[in-house]
């Protein structure tokens, strides 16, 4: 397994695939039982035949799980904090049988304090013929490599001023 990538090693414009998963009947099942979404648009055949889909289709919410799981180790980041989801839009249907991946893509990256810095990626979901199911922009709070150090006046002017506060006091 390679190390966790830090701040300082994600640049604009990087981007990375996640291995392949096959979507299955049990996926679905599992999920509708955990959520309490047992909509007959996933459940029912006899009624998703009659929909556009012609067929049962995935949760969106599932597909949504999976970037963020998939996406977790493509790349692998010292990620701090998961700060929000922006712009997500649900692109196409997620079908039993459809094997998805997702591709992350540094979008926009800043500084922020000594111990961090903020990343927002681009994340999409494909399934095995390369379509868009699903897109948005997740922004995290990833480690920085080395902690940056305070400049050393002011450091010293720190260090000056506190023992006089305290013999004031």
């Amino acid at each position: 397994m390679s190390q966790p990538l830090h701040f300082e090693d994600l640049n604009v414009g990087d981007s990375w695939k996640s291995l392949g998963r096959t979507v299955t009947e049990a996926d679905v099942v599992n999920f509708a039982g955990m959520t309490g979404d047992y909509d007959p648009l996933h459940m029912d055949h006899e009624y998703a035949r009659s929909t556009p889909f012609g067929k049962p289709i995935a949760h969106g919410l599932l597909g949504l799980s999976w970037v963020a799981g998939l996406g977790s180790h493509s790349p692998t980041v010292r990620t701090i904090a998961f700060l929000r989801i922006a712009k997500w839009e649900f692109r196409r249907p997620i079908y039993v049988g459809d094997t998805v991946y997702v591709e992350n893509e540094v979008i926009e990256k800043s500084l922020k304090g000594r111990r961090s810095g903020h990343i927002t990626w681009c994340r999409r979901l494909y399934n095995q013929c390369d379509e868009v199911l699903q897109e948005g922009h997740f922004e995290t709070l990833v480690a920085v490599a080395r902690v940056q150090r305070r400049s050393p006046d002011v450091a010293t002017r720190v260090g000056a001023t506190i023992p006089a506060k305290r013999a004031a006091g």
